[in-house]
This record gives structure tokens, C-alpha cells and sequence, in this order.
């Protein structure tokens, strides 16, 4: 991933999970960190007496805030510091990555969510039908997992709708940056009709997941260490619960088909997974570079 990573910050929980997890990916990808805090674009409204002083006094706090989390990094990260005017906080991280040039926006779970789980609030629902940059979220909790617990693992879940091989080059930039192992990771989960064979329907979907995985792993380069599973169950969720997961890992999932190119669109099977993944997952536009 080298390169920059903007962390849509805000002063509560949300922003401090959202720090630990770009925090996290940056040491181990050797990254920039871009702290961003987007403030209003009324704040500059003439209709605000100049006298005042709202928005000095806003860019002021902003700055304090930064800073306090700043500090919290430590010296050992590259990092900026930024305050940043827009109509909505998701437009504001947006052209703040373009900006910077940045390879991925991270974004903390909307409060009240489950520990370990993220919940999308309107920003990050914003930002995962609009971005055309990777968006991670960042569950709930997710300030307490150690930065030295690094990046362990980088999960993968394909498919065979447009984005996957987007999502395949993703996935290995990420893998490689971070030094960490790819996982493959085909979901196939069986909603049966009445009636139908159990057995006959799980040979079914297992066939085909293989076919899947093998397709993939094909694309990777001989060089990276891979594996594949491919995950069952009665629904998504219940795959996903069915699956091992590290505390340092990452998921990358594609944008669903319905998004406009290089733009996201969070699909109904990336929805289900986010409700029950205990680890951050990363968004990845159809066409990403």
C-alpha cells in the first residue's frame, strides 16, 4: 500500500477506532497517515459575523484535537495533520485523498454499534456509495487492538461478478506492503428451497466455489504466499461466523456491480458479512488504482 493513508478523525470513539486501525495499516505498510478533520463549509457562510470569531475559533479546536491525536501515534509514523472545509464530511475525506493522493480512506463504526462490530453511520454509508478511493471501517473497539499486533492477514472474498479482479490486484498490494498472507475466500451460502436435496445443493455450491478460488489463485503471482477456502453455511452470516478470523486481520470485499466505475456501491452480501465480520473490512471500487 505505501503511500498515504487519509483517517477521517473525530474527537470521540469513533475517530479514536478509526485512528488505531490507519494507524495500524500504516506501520505496517510503512504508509504516510493523513489525520483529516472536515469542518462545515457554513462555517465560512458570510452570514456568520467576521467579529465573532467562529471559525477561527472552530479551526482552533479542530487543530487542539489533531494534535491530542497526534500524539497518541507517537513519532514513530509519518504523519499530517489537516483541517479541511465541506459541504459533508464523506465529500471532505474524498477530496482529501485526491489531494494527497491517497490509497485508502479509513472510517470509524457509527456509535452504539456491537463491540467488534461496525455500524454504518451516514458518513461511512456516505462514503460506500460515493468514493471512488478503498474505504476501511473501522469496528467498534477497534482502539483496543495494540499497533504492534500489526497487519496478521489479508482475507479476500471473491467472487465471480465484476470488481474481482480489482479486488484481486487490491489484495495483493495489501498483502505485500504489509507483509502479511493472503486468504481466499469464496462465501457460499445456501438458502434452500423446500424440498430441495441438502446434499445435491452443498456439492452444488462447494463445486463451484472451487472453481472460483482456483480462477483466482491462478491470477496471483507464484511468489505470494496464498490460501483459499471456501466458506458454507445457510446464509452469509452464518458463513462468516463459520470462518477463522485474526485479530490483526483485514477483509477486502468489491463494490457491488451496481456501482458507476471507480466508484463504490456497498452490496447486500458485503452488508450481511459487515454485520458479523469481528475484524475491519475494506471496500474496494470496481476499477481502483
Amino acid at each position: 500500500m505505501s503511500g498515504r493513508i487519509v483517517v477521517g478523525y473525530t474527537a470521540d470513539e469513533s475517530g479514536a477506532d478509526a485512528l488505531a486501525l490507519g494507524t495500524r495499516i500504516a506501520t505496517a505498510s510503512e504508509a504516510l497517515l493523513d489525520l483529516v478533520m472536515v469542518l462545515p463549509s457554513e462555517a465560512r457562510n458570510s452570514v456568520v459575523p467576521a467579529d465573532t470569531g467562529y471559525e477561527r475559533f472552530l479551526k482552533e479546536q479542530s487543530r487542539t484535537w489533531l494534535a491530542e491525536a497526534s500524539d497518541t501515534i507517537g513519532d514513530d509514523i509519518a504523519q499530517s495533520l489537516h483541517v479541511r472545509y465541506a459541504e459533508s464530511f464523506a465529500e471532505g475525506l474524498v477530496a482529501a485523498a485526491h489531494e494527497f493522493g491517497a490509497s485508502l480512506i479509513v472510517v470509524g463504526a457509527a456509535r452504539g454499534g456491537l463491540l467488534g462490530r461496525a455500524r454504518i453511520g451516514s458518513v461511512a454509508n456516505e462514503l460506500l456509495h460515493s468514493s471512488d478511493v478503498p474505504v476501511a471501517l473501522a469496528p467498534s473497539g477497534s482502539r483496543e487492538v495494540p499497533v504492534s499486533q500489526g497487519v496478521t492477514r489479508i482475507t479476500a472474498a471473491v467472487g465471480t461478478r465484476p470488481g474481482a479482479d480489482a479486488l484481486l490486484e487490491a489484495s495483493v498490494r495489501l498483502a505485500r506492503s504489509t507483509r502479511a498472507p493472503l486468504r481466499l475466500v469464496s462465501l457460499v451460502p445456501i438458502d434452500l428451497p423446500a424440498g430441495l436435496d441438502e446434499e445435491l445443493a452443498e456439492l452444488t455450491g462447494t463445486v463451484h466455489a472451487d472453481e472460483v478460488l482456483a480462477a483466482a489463485r491462478r491470477e496471483l503471482p507464484a511468489n505470494l504466499e496464498a490460501t483459499a477456502v471456501a466458506a458454507t453455511g445457510t446464509s452469509i452470516e452464518d458463513a462468516v461466523q463459520g470462518l477463522d478470523w485474526h485479530a490483526g486481520e483485514l477483509v477486502l470485499v468489491a463494490s457491488n456491480r451496481l456501482a458507476a466505475p471507480h466508484h463504490l456501491f456497498l452490496g447486500s452480501t458485503a452488508a450481511k458479512m459487515l454485520r458479523e465480520l469481528p475484524v475491519p473490512m475494506i471496500v474496494v471500487p470496481r476499477t481502483t488504482h
